[in-house]
């Protein structure tokens, strides 16, 4: 494992304190999904040789889809993609007629991150990095980089929209020639889906139209196109918090953006797009209820649907859902001592036992929710680990209840030593454990 940063490790603490996750760091914590990952690893690559892709990341609240989700996207800027991310919210949506849709795009453009920039705000990066490339070509060929850069845009004027895409993007250029700043700012703003009408538009940069709730899908398209000029990979675009669609009052607005879901979906299966890849995170209900889930429209239903084959340990995890499994005792137990590590360094004052205690402790007063949905089990360990640094005469076993160990609870200790690899320690018969 890679050597933790004090940045980083001040980052997982004060994020997982919090109940959200962390944007840095994840490797130093992450557990479990192997098969999953994998899976998602080969739509990264799918992405990068010229295909698309599509999933719909599936779980109970605190199962750990946005902690997957950020895996997945620092993954694919290791890849070599860029990545645009947003939650949506009752402001934010695919499909809308009073700014919602805009609104979604501007937020995913604002995060949009790369390799060098990984937390947001890399559109300026970008255009930059495509402007340089056209200036370099153009030198190499002895050619006015303007006549290059119409040359790489001519493509895009082809597709929906992609005209005025174009136009922004010499006005970016002639800015970056004129040592004009405004300009260069206002082609941002509109690649950045930030003007909220025509003729504000049109005075900045002499274009008629804007990024609006109708054309929000064609220009991811158009992003898409512009990043592999620019020299990356491709482009993934990631939707957290897809229940908010499911929780939309109005059956039209659902049914409206289920549309546009499905026109997604058509374009990805069918090989439509390219260099294109979309990673949605939802509920069980907001996929599978019949009322006002996507299973609630039938052309969604049919395409989303399980393979009828997979039952018991079967799995298939080609189609377009994954179902995030639960956490095993071994995957928690392994997930708590990289927290340990985190927090405490290598020689840490917490034994061994101590955390077999505490998910002990969770399973008598959680059930089995908590390894199901991890999410507040993590926040009381690190809240348990936080009261142990700050008061040095305070015994873990104080804050942990008692409970007597059977012999038959012994004998599962052994078993979860030898499925984590852990080291089997010296422990009194009557020390607490958990049981599997």
């Amino acid at each position: 494992m890679s050597r933790l940063k004090p940045r980083e490790r001040d980052a997982i603490v004060q994020a997982l304190r919090a109940g959200v996750v962390p944007k840095l760091g994840l490797r130093h914590i992450q557990v479990g999904r192997v098969r999953e990952i994998e899976e998602l690893v080969k739509d990264m690559d799918r992405i990068s040789g010229g295909g698309s892709a599509i999933r719909f990341i599936v779980g109970e609240y605190g199962s750990g889809k946005t902690f997957f989700m950020n895996l997945i996207r620092l993954v694919a800027l290791e890849k070599g993609l860029v990545v645009m991310f947003a939650d949506l919210a009752p402001d934010r949506r695919l499909h809308a007629s009073g700014g919602q849709a805009r609104g979604l795009y501007a937020e995913m453009a604002r995060n949009l991150s790369t390799r060098t920039k990984p937390d947001g705000g890399a559109l300026a990066s970008v255009v930059e990095r495509f402007v340089s490339t056209a200036h370099r070509e153009s030198e190499e060929r002895d050619l006015p980089t303007d006549n290059v850069i119409r040359e790489k845009l001519a493509y895009f004027e082809e597709l929906t929209g992609g005209f005025q895409f174009s136009e922004v993007v010499r006005r970016y250029w002639e800015g970056h020639e004129t040592g004009d700043g405004e300009l260069k700012a206002s082609a941002l703003r509109w690649l950045r889906g930030e003007f909220a009408t025509r003729t504000d538009a049109r005075k900045a940069l002499g274009v008629r139209t804007i990024i609006d709730d109708a054309s929000v899908y064609d220009h991811l398209k158009l992003m898409s196109a512009f990043v592999c000029e620019a020299g990356y990979k491709g482009l993934l675009v990631g939707m957290d918090e897809m229940v908010n669609l499911y929780k939309l009052t109005s059956a039209q607005a659902r049914n409206s953006n289920y549309e546009q879901l499905l026109r997604i979906l058509n374009d990805v299966l069918q090989g439509s797009a390219q260099n294109l890849g979309f990673l949605m995170g939802g509920t069980p209900e907001f996929l599978t209820n019949t009322r006002r889930g996507l299973y609630s429209y039938e052309a969604l239903q049919s395409r989303l649907a399980e393979n009828t084959f997979v039952r018991d340990d079967l799995v298939d995890m080609s189609g377009p859902v994954i179902r995030l499994a639960s956490l095993t005792p071994e995957d928690l137990y392994v997930l708590l001592e990289n927290l340990r590590r985190v927090v405490h360094g290598e020689e840490s004052p917490l034994p061994d036992d101590a955390l077999k205690a505490f998910m002990h402790h969770c399973s008598q007063r959680i059930g089995e929710a908590y390894f199901r949905t991890p999410r507040n089990t993590v926040t009381a360990f690190v809240n348990l680990l936080a009261v142990l640094d700050q008061n040095p005469g305070v015994e873990w076993s104080d804050l942990i209840e008692q409970v007597e160990v059977s012999e038959d609870q012994g004998d599962d200790l052994s078993d979860v030593d030898e499925a984590t690899g852990a080291q089997p320690s010296e422990r009194d018969d009557d020390l607490v454990s958990f049981q599997l």
